[in-house]
């Protein structure tokens, strides 16, 4: 039981950290970038590896089908999902290009790409965002405590105030539900 009532505990201080730090001014400016990107029918190109990927599979699937009310299907693609593409991309590029070839050829001038990545130093989300960057795609981030390479490359870079893995991914899906009942709208 401790170690159930600690997490808990755990989960709600971060939570709190990140209700009163800057994060909650970015999760608007985002929501307001991927709502903007999507009147003007462009799409939400997601990636992570790991948990993050599991993540970016969630949100994207939260868009094109529904979050909390009945709506149209909203373009959103997970990166990680084509395992054919995946495994073809690393086999005959490398494992850091797989989803960087696939904002190359998926992604185009006012789409957005959300990328996930604790560590904030994962080369194939950091491939991925060089990538969009050169495409005119906007790029936020979802990192943990400090934001490693992503801080310095994203359009806004959520980077939670927490070096535990598993509450910055707990803390990553409520920012991620809050997005989507953001670009929802009332």
């Amino acid at each position: 039981m401790e170690i159930i009532k600690q997490r808990f505990a755990e989960h709600i201080t971060f939570a709190q950290q990140v209700a009163e730090s800057r994060i909650l001014e970015q999760v608007a400016e985002s929501a307001e970038i991927i709502r903007r990107a999507l009147q003007n029918g462009k799409k939400v190109l997601f990636c992570g590896n790991g948990g993050s990927a599991a993540d970016s599979q969630h949100l994207a699937a939260e868009f094109v089908g529904r979050f909390q009310k009945e709506r149209n299907g909203l373009p959103a693609i997970a990166l990680t999902v084509d395992t054919s593409i995946l495994t073809a991309v690393a086999n005959d590029y490398g494992y850091d290009t797989v989803f960087a070839r696939q904002v190359q050829a998926l992604g185009s001038a006012g789409d957005v790409l959300v990328g996930l990545s604790t560590s904030g130093n994962s080369k194939n989300v950091l491939a991925a965002i060089d990538v969009a960057k050169t495409k005119g795609i906007q790029c936020i981030g979802m990192t943990a405590q400090g934001g490693g390479k992503m801080a310095e490359v994203c359009d806004i870079c959520m980077a939670v105030p927490c070096p535990v893995t598993a509450r910055a991914q707990e803390i990553h899906i409520l920012i991620g539900h809050i997005l989507c009942e953001l670009v929802d709208g009332e």
